[in-house]
């Protein structure tokens, strides 16, 4: 066998080999996105930093009134999956946004007992039930799925911070008192963990977040 078919058959062996390591990338690249699009990660702090095992962090227990008069615990949502949210009655910046979107959950899961929507109002003592009650028909709010909760603002604000870790400007203020506002939509497992944030003004968020609640149903 003279040089040049020397050099082509070496040329042949290392594009065969070259190919076998890049279809094995494609296989290891594929597999990873696979995982990532079957198994959520948990939020354990306010810094939001994906975890891929349980922490200790859970919702804490609460109890709340919502615009039915009816108390709302934490086993009003037991064994459900949920979006929470943070919100007031006669906020005309992104409020309305977020209780379209929220709309947008609802009709996509209506009649789905397994999916559940939490909307607290950070201005308790403007919105009395009375008040969510009038807000809940102008914008199509169902019961038993969407609860719009009021109550002690000090429960409320202290569940935001250190329950759904909502407020991003709390680890700047660091002033318990100051008003909430938040853009922000919570996904909690069945069992009360965080599994998801999203930009609830945004509906491409909304999107994403669905398809979330799609992987957590599958969940054992």
């Amino acid at each position: 066998m003279n040089s040049n078919n020397w050099v082509f058959l070496l040329a042949m062996l290392f594009i065969l080999v070259s190919c076998n390591e890049g279809n094995k990338n494609k296989l290891n690249d594929m597999a990873n996105e696979q995982t990532s699009e079957t198994k959520l990660p948990y939020f354990n702090s306010a810094l939001f930093t994906p975890e891929w095992e349980k922490g200790e962090h859970k919702i804490p227990e609460f109890s709340f009134r919502n615009q039915n008069g009816e108390q709302v615990t934490n086993k009003t949502f037991e064994g459900k999956i949920y979006v929470a949210d943070f919100f007031f009655t006669i906020c005309p910046g992104i409020c309305p946004k977020l209780t379209k979107n929220m709309g947008m959950l609802q009709d996509e899961y209506q009649g789905d007992s397994d999916i559940m929507l939490l909307s607290h109002s950070v201005m308790p003592w403007h919105d009395s039930v009375d008040k969510l009650n009038v807000y809940a028909e102008q914008n199509g709010v169902n019961l038993p799925q969407w609860h719009l909760v009021t109550g002690d603002t000090h429960a409320i604000y202290d569940i935001a911070r250190n329950g759904y870790f909502a407020d991003e400007d709390f680890t700047k203020t660091q002033e318990a008192s100051d008003f909430i506002h938040t853009e922000n939509f919570i996904l909690v497992d069945k069992q009360g963990y965080i599994r998801g944030v999203y930009n609830g003004t945004l509906a491409l968020e909304v999107k994403r977040l669905i398809r979330h609640i799609e992987i957590l149903k599958k969940e054992l």
